[in-house]
C-alpha cells in the first residue's frame, strides 16, 4: 500500500447518495454482489433498515427535490420493497410475487 494513490470519489449529490444506499440494500437482498465481487449472505434486517432509511428520506425531503430525484427515490423504494418481499418469501420457501 506504500504506492497506492487515494481514490477520487467525485462530488456527492442526493441521487448519488440514494443510489449508494439502494446498492447496499440490493447487496443485502442478495440481488447484486458486494463491491469486492464476492457474494454476500442474505441480510434481511440490514435490507429493511436501508429501505426504511430511504423511506425516511422520501418523507423528509418531500417538496424539496426536483422531479428526477423524486422519481428516482420513489422507484428505488418500490423496487427494493418488492425485492424485500421476494427475499422474505424465498427464505420461507414461497414463490416470488408477480408484478400486476
Amino acid at each position: 500500500m506504500a504506492d497506492s494513490q487515494p481514490i477520487a470519489l467525485g462530488p456527492v449529490d442526493f441521487s448519488t447518495h440514494v443510489l449508494s444506499l439502494a446498492s447496499s440494500a440490493m447487496v443485502s437482498l442478495g440481488r447484486m454482489p458486494a463491491p469486492d465481487g464476492e457474494p454476500h449472505p442474505l441480510d434481511l434486517e440490514m435490507a429493511k433498515h436501508l429501505i426504511d432509511v430511504l423511506g425516511m428520506l422520501e418523507t423528509k425531503t418531500k417538496g424539496n427535490l426536483d422531479e428526477a430525484e423524486t422519481k428516482l427515490l420513489s422507484s428505488l423504494i418500490y423496487d427494493l420493497r418488492v425485492g424485500f418481499v421476494d427475499a422474505q418469501q424465498a427464505k420461507a420457501g414461497k414463490p416470488k410475487t408477480e408484478p400486476k
